[in-house]
């Protein structure tokens, strides 16, 4: 994937966060348990941050220069799951899922695009977005885990 200029790659990420956001606020919406309802809203809320921070970079640069990096261990549950289509019927498992899949894909994706960045200023944009979706694929892997766990599996 190439870009023309930052300005595309920004309105290109941004359109990722605002698609990621929608998905979590629909399933949030469709999620009849309180606990799953919560997880997901605050997934979408997350996404919207990364949005609302994209779409306001220029006035947030030094917010960026200052983002604190750190270490994100990756438990690769989601490496080892098959493709899911999202269905509006699903199950909050299939539900996680989908949703590790798709943080585990976007984080694949600005990686990649970290590794293609030529300017220094494009790189801390998806350094920073690499980190986020490492902390949500994270964050999802663990619930998935403690699903299961308190399924008995």
């Amino acid at each position: 994937m190439s870009f023309e200029s930052y300005e595309e790659i920004i309105r290109f990420a941004i359109s990722r966060e605002k698609e990621a956001a929608e998905f979590y606020a629909e399933c949030a919406e469709k999620e009849s348990f309180a606990g799953a309802k919560k997880s997901l809203e605050g997934m979408s809320a997350e996404e919207r941050k990364h949005q609302h921070m994209l779409e306001n970079l220029d006035e947030n640069r030094e917010a960026l220069k200052d983002y604190k990096y750190e270490w994100i261990p990756d438990i690769k549950r989601s490496n080892y799951m098959t493709e899911l289509t999202y269905e509006k019927v699903m199950s909050y498992v299939d539900i996680l899922r989908l949703a590790m899949k798709r943080e585990e894909k976007a984080l694949a994706l600005y990686n990649e695009l970290l590794r293609k960045a030529e300017k220094d200023s494009h790189k801390d944009v998806f350094k920073m977005l690499c980190q986020e979706e490492a902390k949500h694929k994270l964050f999802l892997e663990t619930l998935y885990d403690d699903y299961m766990a308190e399924q008995g599996d």
